[in-house]
């Protein structure tokens, strides 16, 4: 069993020295990215919620 372990921990090390790391410059654009872009999403999400519940309760009374 432990020695399963140690093999699989191993295996991760070998797999981990293979990925491609962002430096910290590309991970802080692309933080900015899906920041905006979120806020731009909830914005418009928020604004069309808003403008069809009005014209909801418009066409109800």
């Amino acid at each position: 069993m432990i020695s399963k372990i140690k093999k699989f921990i191993a295996e991760v090390i070998v797999e981990l020295k293979k990925v491609s790391w962002t430096n910290r410059q590309e991970l802080m654009d692309a933080t900015w990215i899906v920041l905006v872009s979120s806020i731009c999403l909830g914005a418009f999400i928020g604004g069309t919620d808003l403008v069809l519940s009005k014209l909801l309760g418009i066409i109800i009374r």
